[in-house]
């Protein structure tokens, strides 16, 4: 069961910290926090790791924080400004629940097509809900769809970039700037391990998000009536008991990225990994991470 969880500035400052060394994960001595220390939430911090068992990664950035408090418990270049990909998908998400009303109808127009490289293929005149559109946008991670939810939202694609980057603010993404809903590269578009955290921690509190990335599988309806079934791009939901879902993500230039939750034995936490260059050592990485996240 879901912890109750604390307000969005005390997380915002448990995972404010400064950047550490690049050369290795540095995992937080017990009681590390930049909260006072008669914080409670300091209280909480988990027991140190004496066996030394601290995973070692291939990505460029990483963190992991307790899912409940914020608390970040290990981190490697958490600040450096990196591309997230679809990743930033989550924060589309934010975005469309926040103006409510998923059982909208929303119809898709010609300049939501017009995106690649990977598509859902809907066309024009083809009517769905927002939350249809958003199953797909998070199991599927189809650039189209976050194209046509940003669209109907706010007018067009940077109307919709810029709730995006009001939303950040107010999550305390002060490293982030965002021009598009998908992910795709763009030169003024870039996060950081950090960042993505407190983005992650906020899709977590919400139930409609955690329960579309938690499915293994979608089924979804086309307009015309045949239905295809979506397995979550995410791998780690699939091999890993413990996953409890969250957002993929890979572009050449930010390389493969996965943001991970995962649960065990009232023990929850979150996983950010950003630039590994191969995807196998994606799933490695993640893996590895909650795991040593979920034994502390």
């Amino acid at each position: 069961m879901i912890h109750k969880f604390i307000r969005f500035g005390v997380v915002a400052a448990l995972l404010t910290a400064a950047a550490l060394p690049a050369c290795a994960a540095t995992k937080k001595k017990s009681g590390s926090s930049s909260t006072p220390a008669s914080d409670p939430v300091a209280a909480s911090t988990p027991k140190p790791d004496p066996a030394n068992t601290t995973p070692r990664t291939r990505a460029e950035s990483v963190l992991v924080a307790d899912a409940v408090t914020g608390q970040v418990l290990l981190e490697k270049n958490a600040d450096e400004r990196r591309q997230p990909a679809s990743t930033q998908k989550l924060l589309t998400a934010l975005v469309i629940l926040d103006a409510g009303n998923l059982n909208k109808k929303v119809e898709v127009e010609e300049i939501d097509t017009q995106v690649e490289p990977v598509k859902l293929g809907f066309k024009p005149g083809e009517v769905y809900t927002r939350r249809e559109l958003l199953q797909v946008l998070l199991v599927h991670s189809v650039n189209d769809v976050a194209r046509c939810l940003a669209r109907d939202n706010a007018g067009s694609e940077e109307a919709f970039a810029e709730k995006m980057n009001q939303k950040a603010l107010q999550l305390g993404m002060t490293r982030s700037h965002f021009v598009n809903p998908n992910g795709l590269p763009a030169s003024d578009q870039y996060s950081s391990a950090r960042d993505m955290a407190r983005l992650a921690m906020a899709a977590y509190r919400s139930p409609t998000i955690r329960s579309i990335v938690s499915m293994k599988t979608l089924a979804f309806r086309f307009a015309g009536g045949r239905v295809e079934e979506f397995n979550n791009t995410n791998l780690i939901l699939r091999d890993y008991p413990y996953c409890t879902g969250m957002k993929t993500g890979y572009t050449q230039a930010a390389g493969h990225c996965l943001i991970s939750s995962g649960s065990n034995n009232g023990r929850e936490v979150i996983a950010v990994v950003l630039g590994d260059r191969q995807r196998s050592w994606l799933w490695q990485d993640s893996r590895s991470l909650l795991a040593w996240g979920l034994s502390l």
